[in-house]
């Protein structure tokens, strides 16, 4: 399969402002062959890249043409998969389970267990982690979880592949053993094409095919071993114990006029440098042993899903399924995280119990137990709106390589991301509000802690949802100040009119509706003082011995607990869809070179 851009791209544009990364470049790369983007930092081999493998839209014109048609993106991304420099691996899943779980998610149900065996079996024999197929994969080395990066892609046998800067972070050896096992693949008919930032002499010896760019020119495109002749017909005579990746990355920074020298001679990439006869080490071509059997099965699945124009290989429920699966049996595994949160919760609901300790009756201290409600509040709040505002931007990055390879929809990863964590937040939840719930001596009735438990996991779940949008949309150090800047504001309001709630003006009822935590307060509330005796009173004179006269005062009186819940499922929904949506605009590169360019211009005008 080749691929081939022409006039790519005039308008490119980077995070810092706009100007023209690349400028009309043009290429051809083929299949069966192993392609290196060289070039110095700020070349635009990134952006190529990303265009290329259909990462970057935005600002783009030109051509890009698959054996000799134009790309449709449908398809081409079914088609192809992106390797990124940040990639990493989904953590407490075992290479084999991570094979599996990537077989049964881009293979669909076509294929038997079996046949699905048979392909996992095969790639990680030919990438040389067999052995390791029951080895965790943060226990894998730097080598190992690249080589597993590319394993993973290729379970549906894509025909072209693109890595970014594959060789980052890896040792010499590493790097070689990549190298080789990236050429061995592209002998199996692949298109393969990655970044590398300074390969050595022996590394560089290794790519069939060398595509320089330097200040957003392509200086040289062909075979690596006419790469030196090339640069002796514009006069910069490599010596022959210099490293001709070295020498052409010297002479492109060095030499003020050689970019524009080199980009004239090949015609930014018009012209290609080929060798009269490309043969292989060794004399033939290294195939699997059982390459036949598998490309076989695969060209009857792929046929069978282009005939369903299927847009992915699954369906929803399936995806569903799977990611659950996944994602339960990570939270299972992660004990130290586990144990965190049941201490945390423990320690919690000793410490409110502790502090508000048998004051759920008393007639005396009416306005303790309101505040006891408070907490309870407060600790859902930032309990569960902080754990996805530090966790998710993490999980993002595993999430971008997925989504972007077309391994399952963002509405299946969602929806079991939701329901993922119901089983812990249900469980600790309830440990919580049973500990504080009877430490502070609240009325032993059935109805009333049901009910108070009720609107306490809702406020859970519903922080939560924020705590996805704020994750979702800003980094961990940014989402770490936006998280309570967010919540300090609806808290505030949320507590407002304490002392004097007949009397809340008009306005700030508005302005209170909008705060979640308002209806979660109201909530508690009144599922512990609603339709209740008079209060134990030790003193001559209880003011607030009817619970009326403290939810009068509260400003809770005329509330309605269903109205309460209701109103918390609504918000619980907004927060859930708006977090989708942050989401999905987040994983759309456009999206943020759009919203990173318009910040910048807003900041240079300041």
């Amino acid at each position: 399969m080749a691929l081939t851009s022409s006039a790519l791209p005039p308008n490119a544009i980077n995070y810092r402002g706009e100007r023209r990364i690349l400028h009309n470049v043009s290429g051809e790369f083929r299949s069966g062959e192993l392609t290196c983007i060289l070039g110095p930092s700020g070349a635009g081999k990134s952006t190529l890249l990303n265009i290329l493998a259909g990462y970057t839209s935005n600002g783009v014109n030109g051509r890009i043409s698959v054996n000799g048609q134009a790309r449709e993106m449908r398809v081409f991304k079914k088609l192809s998969s992106y390797i990124m420099q940040d990639d990493l691996l989904q953590p407490r899943l075992t290479v084999g389970e991570s094979m599996k779980i990537a077989a049964d998610l881009k293979l669909g149900k076509e294929l038997g267990d079996a046949e699905k065996e048979l392909i996992v079996e095969e790639i990680l024999q030919t990438i040389g982690l067999w052995q390791h197929r029951d080895t965790m994969s943060q226990h894998l080395s730097g080598g190992q979880s690249k080589r597993l990066s590319v394993a993973l892609e290729l379970v549906n046998n894509p025909p072209i592949m693109f890595l970014d800067e594959p060789t980052t972070g890896l040792d010499v050896v590493s790097i070689r053993q990549l190298v080789v096992l990236l050429r061995l693949l592209s002998r199996q008919g692949r298109t393969i094409i990655c970044t590398v930032h300074q390969p050595s002499a022996s590394l560089f010896t290794l790519f069939d095919r060398v595509y320089v760019l330097s200040r957003g020119l392509c200086c040289y495109q062909g075979a690596s071993p006419l790469l030196v002749p090339f640069l002796t017909e514009i006069g910069h005579i490599c010596p022959v114990t210099h490293n001709p990746a070295d020498f052409v990355l010297e002479t492109l920074v060095s030499t003020t006029e050689a970019p524009a020298q080199m980009s004239e001679l090949c015609q930014n990439g018009k012209l290609c440098r080929d060798l009269d006869k490309m043969t292989s080490r060794g004399g033939r071509k290294p195939v699997l042993h059982s390459d036949d059997s598998i490309q076989r099965i695969f060209v009857e699945h792929v046929a069978k899903e282009q005939l369903l124009r299927m847009e992915f290989a699954t369906t929803f429920l399936s995806q569903f399924w799977i990611l659950l699966k996944r994602m339960m049996l990570q939270t299972r595994r992660n004990s130290t995280a586990l144990w965190i949160q049941l201490i945390h919760h423990i320690l919690a609901a000793v410490l409110l119990g502790g502090i508000f300790y048998q004051i759920g009756n008393d007639g005396t201290t009416p306005i303790a137990n309101f505040k006891f409600c408070i907490s309870c509040l407060v600790f859902f709040m930032y309990t569960y709106v902080m754990i996805p505002v530090l966790l998710f931007p993490m999980e993002m990055r595993m999430l971008r390589r997925e989504y972007f390879n077309r391994w399952y929809s963002l509405k299946a990863y969602y929806a079991a991301l939701t329901i993922s964590s119901v089983p812990v937040m249900l469980s600790l939840g309830m440990l919580f509000l049973t500990i504080s719930y009877v430490m502070s001596g609240q009325l032993m009735e059935l109805d009333r802690f049901v009910l108070f438990s009720i609107v306490g996991l809702l406020t859970g779940f519903c922080s939560e949802g924020l705590g996805l949008l704020v994750g979702s949309t800003f980094s961990v150090t940014n989402g770490s100040i936006v998280g309570p800047a967010t919540l300090a504001p609806l808290l505030a309001l949320c507590c407002y009119g304490m002392g004097f709630g007949k009397f809340i003006e008009p306005f700030m009822k508005i302005l209170m509706s909008v705060s979640y935590l308002r209806y979660a307060l109201s909530g508690l509330c009144l599922a512990i003082y609603n339709k209740r005796p008079l209060m134990e009173c030790d003193d001559i004179f209880c003011v607030y011995s009817d619970p009326k006269l403290l939810l009068r005062d509260v400003g809770i009186m005329n509330d309605n607990y269903i109205l309460q819940i209701v109103a918390l499922v609504i918000f619980t929904a907004i927060h859930r869809i708006s977090a989708y949506f942050a989401l999905r605009y987040r994983l759309t590169s456009e999206f943020t070179s759009k919203f990173m360019t318009y910040i910048s211009k807003f900041l240079k005008h300041r």
